[in-house]
């Protein structure tokens, strides 16, 4: 059945959507608490360097987009945990491509602190 709601209503939903998907990434996943409170300490920190504007929102969004992409893994985990628990190499593969994926988020940020904290401090 096609989603009827439209305009604020709608936006109203999905921004509660939003809200239970962030506390259920806080209240299940160990790994997302702790990636929040590492960006929190980032976000803090990069608010607090002297840079300028571009400096800082590509401190902040690496740091975002570590957390985009554990969510993302913790519902690709979810999914292939209710479709079963028996073992599958399509399900380990899903798994260990999620998994691959923040990684490789968070050495992207790792990348774009230490190249800007370079500069700053050079």
């Amino acid at each position: 059945m096609a989603n009827q709601t439209t305009g604020l209503t709608r936006i109203i939903k999905a921004a509660g959507y939003s809200y239970q998907g962030l506390t259920a990434a806080w209240r299940n996943e160990a790994a997302f608490r702790q990636e929040s409170v590492a960006a929190a300490i980032a976000v803090i920190v990069a608010l607090w360097l002297d840079v300028d504007a571009v400096a800082r929102i590509l401190l902040i969004g690496s740091v975002l987009l570590v957390l985009i992409v554990e969510v993302l893994n913790s519902a690709i985990e979810a999914i292939v945990d209710r479709v079963g628990t028996d073992y599958h190499e399509l399900s380990g593969r899903a798994k260990d491509m999620g998994s691959a994926a923040v990684s490789l988020s968070i050495i992207l940020a790792l990348l774009v602190w230490v190249t800007l904290l370079w500069r700053h401090f050079a």
